[in-house]
């Protein structure tokens, strides 16, 4: 499995720290950086209807919102597009999935799709915070010849839709965005999907939840720990299979890409996995948590930057409890 490109896109609202010291949410800049590392994020939401009303009904935030999850889906995917050289009508199937759709039905896939006019198979495959490297272990493993030559994947997360903004453990953490992912069983693009791992643990699965209609919640302290664990677990796992196929190579080769849940946390990994600050690339401190589309909007934002090296490995957890890893390695230049 190839990938040709990356896309993201970012709403142009930002909620910065000082935000949320007006919303008198009890914080600072200060104690907001102490904790979590976020100085910015972007949300879908008008600043005043915060303001007005600290987004108590998330039915409202549906209808305040400026941009749909579609939406933001068709614009990283016009960026990834481009990058590939491609066209809407090359694309034989698109595959999405987040932490908060828009509706239950139809799937997010079909909406984006139904934005760019793409004419194929749309399916929703979501795992949360984890959703992008949990879709391209299910499209690495099926069979090449039943899929089609190009495969558009998105994630679409705005999550500020249903956060409540009187709390401000989540108030902090959230911002939106989208990434889009060109995808070919057999068409070679710039980097090469080698490996992927999956795993969960559904015991865990009410310490992370959305309810219908409902704020986001979270079991801050144990979900921190989780994440932390399996992240590493999960970069180790896969840097020692490069090394294996490539023992000429050294650990410092590899570059961790993490889910951006908060930087203190991307920092603990760093740390327990003795990852070179070269090698660690991240945007959670301007863009806030972006849930499924963390760690490919990273990848994306660095697209044309030769100093990812040439092997990267994103290491991302969600709620599930699921946790999933992709290592990509840069193929020869023709």
């Amino acid at each position: 499995m190839y990938l040709h490109a990356l896309g993201h896109f970012h709403p142009p609202n930002l909620l910065t720290n000082a935000f949320f010291e007006e919303l008198g949410l009890e914080t600072s800049d200060a104690w907001i950086v102490e904790r979590v590392g976020i100085r910015t994020r972007h949300t879908v939401l008008p600043l005043d209807y915060l303001r007005e009303t600290r987004n108590r009904d998330v039915r409202a935030a549906q209808e305040a919102a400026l941009f749909s999850n579609a939406e933001t889906g068709r614009r990283a995917a016009l960026m990834a597009l481009e990058r590939a050289g491609l066209k809407p009508s090359d694309i034989g199937l698109v595959v999405a999935g987040g932490c908060s759709p828009d509706e239950c039905i139809p799937a997010e896939s079909n909406r984006v799709a139904q934005l760019l006019n793409i004419h194929a198979p749309a399916v929703d495959l979501q795992s949360a915070c984890s959703s992008f490297c949990m879709q391209l272990h299910f499209l690495a493993g099926m069979r090449p010849e039943r899929l089609p030559d190009y495969v558009l994947v998105v994630n679409m997360d705005n999550s500020t839709r249903v956060v409540d903004y009187t709390d401000r453990s989540s108030a902090v953490l959230w911002g939106d965005g989208a990434s889009a992912a060109i995808l070919s069983p057999r068409v070679p693009g710039r980097w090469h999907l080698t490996e992927t791992l999956l795993a969960g643990d559904p015991s865990g699965a009410d310490k992370v939840r959305v309810p219908r209609m409902g704020h986001f919640t979270q079991n801050g302290g144990e979900v921190q720990k989780f994440a932390i664990r399996r992240a590493g677990e999960t970069f180790q796992a896969l840097r020692t299979r490069f090394m294996d196929r490539h023992p000429d190579k050294g650990a410092g080769a590899v570059t961790f890409i993490g889910h951006q849940a908060n930087l203190r946390m991307l920092e603990a990994v760093q740390r327990r996995c003795e990852v070179p600050d070269a090698r660690h690339f991240f945007n959670v401190h301007t863009r806030g948590n972006t849930g499924a589309a963390g760690a490919p909007g990273v990848l994306s934002e660095h697209w044309d930057d030769p100093a990812l090296g040439d092997a990267v490995v994103l290491s991302v957890v969600g709620s599930g409890l699921t946790w999933a890893g992709a290592l990509l390695e840069r193929t020869p230049a023709p």
